[in-house]
């Protein structure tokens, strides 16, 4: 077996357990993975010097194939009702399985960590089949210094094969697609699919079981901070505008996606983003766009014109079209991926259905509420005979990748804005004057000025009003935003189609909640929205 490159020569774990390999291409840099993708056939290249790569029929993740193995440990610390069980023997099958199979391959590895917080992060050493898999990974979680790699010791060990097709009888899995994790071993196998995105997003779900136990709070969210050390976080499901938001030019970025809350404040998770580039524009996120034009970013599924530019209006591949860079690229990013203790938390909701006001200041009992709800909508799309929007639950913003009960982070958060005294607000990015449809986006200038308001203080004195659906209080008037939308109802038409869009909603969120009401108190229970006509 030929070894190629920058490696750790100093455990004797290297390989774990591979055999018969071609070559292993250890911590090779963004030049070196360039080279080796082109040359493979496995990506080309855009005007302005990213890498572009498609993944084939695995456009995003496949939630459905993911399992957790079931031993002494896991099975009383796991969401059982979230989590797919796979048995330790049918995971070492797999796992021998895998290691046959690489034999012969080119395996490019990476040692990295999760966390930005050096008292707690977490050593991983991820093995790929694609050379830009390995750039990915590098771009995505955090790189250690040289002096760091000579003695690197991994706690987890990630191997993505997309060759590999699972056998669901012998494997004891669903299709030929795989995502394994084992949590007490700490290793997740990675198997039928090119989407890169399972192997940053295993590395989380580690993070979230690994964490919270030590009392440490896991996010699915973004961060940034402003000069006066006021850290803001946001959490948010894909499409609510967590990367637009916290890209904030007069804000230092801490992370677009992942972060957690120790006693030393919040830290990112990882090293680079993931952002979503369906609609991107250099007018709207300047940020962001910029980074599609440099060496080093990766672009998944971006559709090239004749000329190999990005045409990123193309949804033809799919429309979870994304951009992987280090958060280097942008010009504001925290050195250190840390900051203090969060001033203020932003739920993030792009309510398709236009009953959600804009911005709402929430009670740390309404918090709670919201944070286990995970609310946004799905407009209809493409598929045929959908004309309604879609609402999506996702228990605190992000169900797929907690291994955990919810209410073990709900509690865990809502004992931190407790403790700190935490300033906390829904902001609403969807539908205004209707709903989808009828309605159109919330202008994102609005929104701005809005979250502006909120992060600087300028609401503390304002007017409230209390929403009667959902029981929060809702500015009546802020500096540069038109009065009338702070009042969806207002935006509306036809007065009554609102009400029976509010009506519907409210009783979606009731009967979500229902499965967490044995988990949380009765302060918690009294945030829960109430049809209209019984809160007026």
């Amino acid at each position: 077996m030929q070894e190629t490159g920058v490696r750790n020569p100093s455990n004797g774990s290297e390989t774990f357990g591979f055999s018969n390999l071609n070559a292993v291409y250890w911590n090779q840099s963004e030049p070196a993975l360039y080279e080796h993708s082109l040359k493979r056939g496995e990506t080309s290249l855009a005007a302005g010097g990213a890498l572009v790569a498609e993944t084939g029929v695995h456009t995003g993740r496949s939630p459905r194939d993911k399992f957790v193995v079931l031993d002494d440990q896991t099975k009383d610390t796991v969401w059982w009702d979230n989590n797919a069980q796979m048995s330790k023997a049918q995971f070492d099958t797999l796992m021998s399985d895998f290691l046959a199979h690489a034999q012969g391959l080119d395996l490019y590895a990476q040692d990295l960590f999760g966390g930005a917080d050096k008292a707690h992060r977490l050593p991983v050493r991820v093995y790929t089949e694609f050379a830009w898999h390995s750039l990915f990974i590098r771009n995505l979680l955090l790189r250690p210094e040289t002096a760091e790699l000579a003695g690197f010791v991994p706690e987890m060990t990630i191997v993505d094969l997309p060759s590999f097709k699972a056998d669901p009888e012998r494997h004891g899995c669903r299709s030929e697609t795989v995502i394994a994790c084992d949590l007490t071993r700490k290793i997740v196998l990675i198997g039928g699919t090119s989407y890169a995105g399972e192997m940053k997003k295993s590395v989380f779900t580690m993070l979230n079981h690994l964490l919270p136990a030590k009392g440490i709070m896991s996010m699915h969210c973004s961060a940034n901070v402003g000069d006066r050390g006021d850290t803001a976080v946001f959490f948010g499901l894909s499409g609510t505008g967590k990367t637009t938001l916290s890209a904030d030019p007069a804000r230092t970025l801490i992370g677009d996606d992942e972060h957690g809350w120790s006693e030393n404040g919040v830290f990112n998770f990882e090293g680079g983003c993931y952002a979503k580039t369906i609609k991107l524009s250099a007018e709207a996120e300047p940020e962001i766009y910029s980074t599609t034009q440099r060496f080093g970013t990766v672009l998944e599924n971006v559709v090239l014109d004749e000329n190999r530019v990005p045409d990123f209006d193309d949804g033809s591949k799919t429309e979870n079209t994304r951009a992987a860079y280090p958060i280097h690229f942008i010009s504001n990013a925290s050195e250190t991926g840390c900051a203090p203790v969060p001033h203020t938390i932003i739920m993030l909701t792009a309510d398709a259905f236009g009953v959600m006001p804009p911005l709402a200041r929430l009670t740390p009992a309404q918090a709670m509420y919201h944070f286990l709800s995970g609310y946004t909508a799905k407009v209809a799309g493409t598929e045929k005979g959908v004309t309604e929007p879609q609402a999506t639950f996702s228990t605190c913003f992000g169900a797929p990748f907690l291994p955990r009960h919810p209410s073990e982070y709900g509690n865990l958060l809502k004992k931190l804005i407790a403790d700190h005294n935490v300033d906390c607000w829904l902001v609403n990015t969807g539908w205004t004057g209707g709903a989808y449809g009828t309605g159109h986006r919330m202008p994102i200038k609005a929104t701005r000025t809005l979250l502006q308001a909120a992060l600087s203080g300028e609401l503390k004195n304002a007017e409230f009003r209390t929403d009667p659906n959902f029981g929060f209080d809702v500015p009546v008037q802020v500096t540069g935003v038109d009065t009338t939308i702070l009042t969806p109802r207002e935006t509306w038409d036809d007065k009554a189609a609102y009400d029976v869009q509010a009506s519907k909603l409210v009783q979606m969120f009731v009967d979500n909640f229902e499965t967490f009401e044995s988990h949380v108190d009765g302060t918690v229970l009294s945030a829960a929205p109430a049809l209209r006509s019984a809160a007026e």
